[in-house]
This record gives C-alpha cells, structure tokens and sequence, in this order.
C-alpha cells in the first residue's frame, strides 16, 4: 500500500518563517514536520510514498531525496499551479491508481495508529474513509459528524461558533481506493471536503469516520508551531528525538558542546554540534538547533532557535521563533511571541517586541526599539568599515566567504599586475582568513608578498615599500572572538575614508574582477623583514646616549608578535633589557582590559623589584604600548601621552604636535611651554596619519597608547615609539615619575550613549541649538566651550548606532557634572 504526503502548501499564516522554507520543512525539535511524518509512515508499513510539491519544491526535493536515507522510496508528483487538496493527489494517480492509498499532510505532526485506520477502512468497505479527532476549538477546521457505525452524515468546513455541532473535526488523513478518482476533474483546483465529499455522500457512496486516539496538531500559526515543539518535549507525541536524555526532559544531540557551569532547566532540546557557554540560561520548551552558538549570560525560555544561529551574551529569547542563519547580538531582547526570519542580524541591545515579525535578511541596528512588523526596509545602516577596519565576530559576522568577497572588491579596486602585502597575528582564525583573501586577490591578478606573522608596523612598513596596499588580519584588541580586517594604502597608512567608501561601492555591487588564466596573480614570501625593519628604525630614529646611560628597562611582549621583533632590535641598542613573555601563545591572540591590567601590575613588580628605570607593555601586534614608571606604578594611557609630549617638545622645542580633538587641553599648555604647537586633528587614524606626514609634525599620539614617530613613519608604531621613549629619557636624565609630577592634572570623563541611525543628524542638530552662543568647534562632531574654559564633545560613531561623549573641567566633579548635562541633550533628542 502506498501513501500520498501533501508538500505543496505556502504556509502564509507561518510566515515570515515560511518566507524562504516551505512549511514542511519547518523543524519540530530539529526535525521538519514532514520527516517526523515520513517516520511515522514507515513506522506502519506505508514506505513506498509519493510526495505532491508545488511551493519552494526544490528546496523538499533536496533535503528528502529519493528516501534512501529514512528508509524509503519517494516520488514526487509536481504542480504547476495549486490544485486543491483533491487535484493535487489527482495530479499523483498514475502511481496511485492500482490500489488502496493513504493521504496525510506533510505538515501536521501527528503520532496516530494508522495500521488502525487502514484495518477500520478495510472492514467497513469504504470508498473514503476520513480520520477524525476531538479538538476544544473547532472553528479553524472541519467538522464531522458520523452515525453509530462511523458512517459520515455531514461536513461542514471553517465553521462558526453558531454553525458549531460537534468537537470532532477532519483532521486532513484519508484512506481512499482509486475509484475515487472519477470523481476529481483533472489540472483544476479541488478540494476533498468542499467538493469531492459532498459529491460522493449526494450519490450515497461509503464515505466512513474513523475517530483516531492519539496526538495530533495542525501547525498552521505561530502559536500552535511553538505549542507542537513544547508537546514533543513533554512527551505528549510520540516522536523520535535525535540524542541523549543526560537529565530528566533534558535532550541533548550528538556533537552539542554543553558547559558544566551553562544551567538547563528542561524540558529542552540542543541539536547537534551547538555550542553552550558557562553561565547561560536555558528554560523549558526551548528547543536549540544544529550548530547554535549560546554565548555566556544568555537567557532563552520557550525559544524555537532554527539551525547555525548565533546568541550573544546577555541576550534574552522568550517564546520567540529565530530563525536559521541568524545572529542575535549581545544584551538583544526579544518577546514572546516575536517572529525573527533567516538570515537577520539583530543589533546589539536592541529590543524586538511581542508578535513582532521580522522578515528574512533584515538589520535591526544596535539600540533599536521595534515594536512593528520590519518587513520591507532594515531597521539599520549596514556598514562595512568600523574604527579597526572591517571587524566582526569570526565565522558569524567575519566568514570566509565575506573575507573572500572583499578581498576580491580590493582587488578589483586595484590595476591589475599591482603588489599587495598580507600579514596576520598569530591567531589560527587570522591565517585561515589570510589564506582565503590571498586566493581572491592571486585569481584577481593581483600579486601577493605574503609576511605571514607580523608585528602591525612592520606589515605597514613593508607595505609601503612598492606595494599598492596591503591588509592584515588580527584578533580584536580585548575580543577573542572576532577579528579586524585591517587595509591598507600605498604608504602603509589606514585606507583613507573615500578608498573606504569606493572599496565599499565594489562590494555592495559585487562587481568582482576575476583574472584570466594566464593573469594570475604571483605568491612571494619576503625574507629578513624584521632586519630590514629594525635597521630603517635605528637609522632614523636618534639613540645618542642609550649606550652610555646604563639604563635598564623591562619589555613586556605580552606573548604577541612585538617579541619576534625585539631580540634583534635590543640586542644593537646595546640597553640592559629584561624581556618577559617573549613566546608567542595561539590561544591568547589578545587580551581583556582586565588581564592587560594585570599584566601591567606584575611587569610594575618586576620593574621595582629590578630598580628598572621604566617598563613597557606591547599590545599583541606591537602597534601600542602601555607605561610603569621606576616605582613599578601604572601610568595610564592618557597620561603617557602628555609624558611622551612633554618629552618631545622639551627637546625639539619647534614645530607641530599632532593630536585628536578628544585630548585634554592640558596637552596645549604642555607644547606651548616648550614653544611647540598643537595641530588637533578629527579621531579618525588616517586624519592624524594626514597631519603626521607634515614636515614640521615633530610627533602624534592618540591617548590610547598608540604614537607617531613622524621621522620614522607616519602611522602608529610601538616599537618605534619605545626606541624614541628610551632616548628620550637616556638624555634627559630624569625618571618618568618625575616627568609626570611636572604635568598639571587631567580630568577628562567619557560616556557612550546608544543613539538609533535614524534619529543621529537630530541629536546632533539638538547639541548645535543646545550649544546657544557658546563657543563651538567642529573639526569633528560638535565640541562646545563653556565661557571658564571646560568644554563638552558630542560625536556620533561613524558605524555603530552609538554617541560618544567627553567632558573636561577643572576637577572631575566638574567634568561629570557637565557630562551629565549634555547627556540628557543627548538623551532627550534621541527619544
């Protein structure tokens, strides 16, 4: 006997989950309805079945085969258009018209007896016989009534609670012999209770009603769609579930990744090869598909999480569906009964409402509040560069094929037969993204000198000598999970904004150059850089003094890639250095901001237990550096920057000093007192980078432990830096503490607000109207002067829906107070 599954359905009261899946493709405890029902058909004998598709066919025709794997053989009779409920079986009869056949829906889940059925059917002689179940809510189906004998005597379909005379409705399974054929007209629109029963109940033929026991649930709305996954974890259907019960109702697949410390309130489900972090949350009826990533600090409770989503830390899932290839960012908030689609990124700390239905490929920027359907336009501005380059979390925002994809708009930005010079930390997720980009920009006929592991200045350097740009790849500084891309231009510098903007145009249209074959590109690896780096340094930068100074200072290469760089360049300075944590560690490609303090505490014992004139601490790709002065204490970033100034300018005593507009005023005081001159510049690197190219710029800094060395480069270098801080101070005679008691204190505070895109040109707007007859400057964002000299910045982030703010006074008292003003101008703008 064969069986007839019903695929062809559109689902519309499902979607936007059925936007992009046909709706018996939509998993149940990550499996689709339609195989739990292919299972159930096997289970009773019914292994030879045809499938009617018509709906997104190809993707069922995939994903099921010819049923070899379940154990079965399976033929598909396919619609041009829809056909009913009756055409559509009609349209299989050629394999069906030989002998008794069962009908049932690709997309109920169902556990009932249907050996029973098919025996009820037999011994009756039915023509048709319908199987029924008692439902408390009958409205949204058909009901039937049937005599003693389970003869049918009436249907009445989609009634009305006026027309409502039984609990017992059509519940779409039917065991019927061929003959009933005659009685449906041929590629036409049929329907089996509207006009097939009718007919044949009119002409007096054996249409039976056969009342099934067991489970059964039309998964037609979001509501019974997360009702049947909750039912399947109770236990109230009997189903198959993939896995192992390691806890009572707690299910967990093969491969799935669950940490001791994630707490598991069951009854839930994790699919196979998911990934569940320490100090997660998950609840009951929350079902959480294959390869799934739970970040720390994620709460999910009654949750339908589809296959290779994502789920940042601090994010909240309750009764909600995510569906597949989907990545909720940190501190998300969706509500009950919210619908995400495929392939949604939902931005950090937004919040999506109740019922809310988000359709497939949406943006839901950072900080959004989402209380409608987003289902033409994103709620977000996709940007591909940030402040570090192109950045994201590795293998969710930053894969490879969108590594593949930019390499190949870099390139097409390029001529062909140009130079391009790659380099990586020495994380592993780095050098399998440098491989990728390598061949886009190799089948692009682009010419690759391939550094491998390099500190960043030595990468910007090399690049710099006959390249036409060049990238590196690195972990995000404090983010061991995501990475920065990192481009370059033909002087080593950060990509300008409008090379940005032109490598962002080639992307979006995908407009990618590809080489023939006899174009492909070159694959070289440059030997001795980091003697051909050190060289050019010492040559440039003046290291008069060091030798005969006697100084000894501690180098902390914090297990990064300053330290393959250092033992040459300590050795020809010829200063007494201790180097602690020189080897490189692929498990620790970065930091935190906590275990960087620590590390600087323990480099500040090291230093004063040594007697130690400084101690310097390299960031992982040795474009920073942080400070512990000869008493082992931590100097802060922002006061070694008006260390380094001071220094600088005390010995140049002319020119330009190059500095963003965010720094203390303090700065100012410092360069005039030593007959220099601050240059302020906006944050962006390339701008500070621009005014260091200048003849008269005699140094740069950003506040954050990242200096220019103008007689040397123009752009960020740690190591460039310390050889110039060690000079400085061999000539200088004095210890760091006593170089920065003779600097007046700062008192800067900083605070980010989240601003949504839409309602940024309006804050800033606010801030100038705000702003009165104050004194304003805009050289980037809107920073405003008060009459005694503190002053307020207002700049809104150029890739996050975020407003960062500084306020400088007198005292931090002051500082704050003035913070908290235009905050609320801030705030109150953006509502």
């Amino acid at each position: 006997m064969k069986a007839v599954v019903m695929a062809g359905g559109e689902g519309t009261r499902l979607r936007p989950m059925t936007s992009t899946m046909p709706k018996p493709l939509l998993p149940v405890a990550n499996r689709p309805i339609m195989e739990h029902v292919l299972r159930l058909l096997k289970r009773h004998g019914l292994s030879e079945t045809v499938v009617t598709v018509q709906f997104l066919a190809s993707l069922v025709k995939n994903y099921f085969g010819d049923g070899e794997e379940l154990g079965m053989e399976l033929t598909y009779a396919n619609e041009e258009k829809p056909l009913g409920t009756a055409g559509s079986v009609k349209n299989a009869e050629e394999a069906l018209k030989d002998d008794t056949f069962l009908v049932i829906s690709g997309d109920a889940l169902t556990d009932f007896d249907l050996t029973d059925l098919i025996n009820f059917h037999k011994e009756n002689g039915a023509l048709v016989t319908v199987c029924l179940t008692r439902v408390p809510n009958p409205l949204e189906f058909g009901i039937t009534i049937v005599d003693e004998a389970g003869k049918v005597e009436r249907f009445l379909e989609k009634p009305t609670w006026g027309q409502v005379f039984s609990d017992t409705v059509n519940t779409g399974i039917y065991v019927m012999e061929p003959e009933v054929f005659d009685y449906v007209e041929p590629d036409v629109p049929v329907d089996w209770s509207g006009d097939v029963f009718p007919q044949l109940m009119k002409e007096g033929k054996p249409i039976f009603g056969y009342v099934a026991e067991g489970y059964w649930e039309d998964v037609g709305t979001h509501e019974s769609y997360v009702k049947a996954q909750a039912d399947v974890l109770e236990g109230k259907v009997d189903v198959e579930l993939d896995g192992f019960e390691i806890s009572p109702g707690v299910w967990v697949a093969e491969g799935a990744d669950v940490d001791p410390e994630a707490v598991l309130r069951g009854p839930l489900y994790i699919g196979d090869y998911a990934k569940v972090e320490a100090g997660t949350e998950i609840r009951e009826h929350t079902v959480v598909g294959s390869n799934v990533v739970v970040k720390s600090g994620a709460f999910l409770h009654k949750a339908v999480v589809h296959d290779n989503v994502y789920v940042g830390q601090q994010s909240n899932l309750r009764g909600c569906v995510i569906g597949k290839n989907t990545d909720i960012m940190r501190a998300a908030r969706i509500e009950d009964g919210a619908v995400i689609g495929d392939e949604c990124l939902i931005g950090e700390e937004s919040i999506v409402q109740g019922n809310v239905r988000v359709y497939p490929f949406k943006t839901i920027e950072a900080g959004a509040f989402v209380n409608t359907s987003v289902i033409w336009e994103s709620r977000g501005q996709a940007h591909l560069f940030g402040a570090r380059g192109v950045s994201g979390i590795l293998n969710v925002e930053i894969t490879p094929e969108l590594a593949v994809r930019l390499a190949g708009a870099y390139a097409t930005t390029l001529k062909k037969g140009s130079t391009v010079t790659t380099a990586r930390d020495h994380s592993r997720g780095a050098r399998a993204l440098k491989r990728a980009m390598i061949s886009a920009l190799q089948t692009s006929a682009i010419d690759v000198r391939d550094l491998e592991n390099v500190p960043l200045p030595v990468a910007r350097q090399q690049t710099a000598r006959g390249s036409a740009g060049g990238f590196m790849i690195r972990t995000s500084p404090g983010v061991p999970d995501s990475v920065d891309i990192m481009f370059f231009d033909e002087r080593g510098a950060d990509l300008s904004a409008a090379g940005q903007r032109k490598l962002d145009r080639v992307y979006a249209r995908q407009e990618y150059r590809r080489a023939f074959p006899g174009e492909i590109g070159d694959l070289s690896f440059p030997s001795s850089v980091f003697d051909s780096y050190t060289g050019s340094l010492l040559r440039a930068v003046d290291i008069s003094g060091i030798a005969e100074s006697g100084l000894k200072v501690v180098v902390d290469a914090a297990n990064g890639s300053a330290g393959l760089v250092l033992p040459s360049l300590l050795g020809r300075l010829g200063v007494d250095a201790l180097t602690i944590n020189p080897g490189l560690n692929e498990a620790r490609p970065t930091e935190t901001a906590d275990a960087r303090r620590s590390g600087l505490a323990r480099l500040g014992e090291i230093v004063a237990s040594a007697r130690a004139a400084f101690g310097v601490r390299f960031d992982p790709v040795g474009e920073r550096f942080s400070l512990v002065d000869e008493r082992g204490r931590i100097v802060e970033d922002d006061r070694t920057l008006l260390v380094m100034l001071d220094l600088v300018a005390a010995e140049r005593r002319s020119g330009r000093v190059a500095l963003p507009v965010t720094t203390t005023r303090i700065a100012e005081q410092v360069a005039a007192y030593h007959g220099t001159q601050v240059e302020w510049t906006t944050t962006a690197a390339d701008d500070l980078t621009r005014v260091a190219r200048s003849e008269t710029t005699i140094f740069g800094g950003d506040g954050r432990g990242g200096f220019i060395i103008p007689e040397f480069s123009s752009v960020f270098d740690g190591t460039a830096a310390f050889v110039r801080l060690i000079g400085l101070v061999a000539r200088t005679q004095l210890t760091l503490s006593q170089i920065d008691a003779r600097i007046p204190r700062a008192h800067v505070q900083r605070r980010d607000l989240a601003t949504p895109w839409a309602v940024k040109g309006l804050v800033m707007r606010h801030v100038v109207e705000a702003a009165g007859d104050r004194s304003v400057d805009t050289t980037d964002g809107v920073r405003v002067v008060e009459a005694d000299g503190r002053w307020v910045m207002v700049l809104p982030d150029p890739a996050e829906a975020v407003t960062h703010l500084w306020a400088e006074g007198p005292d931090d008292a002051s500082a704050q107070a003035l913070l908290d003003e235009w905050s609320s101008v801030v705030d109150s703008a953006g509502r």
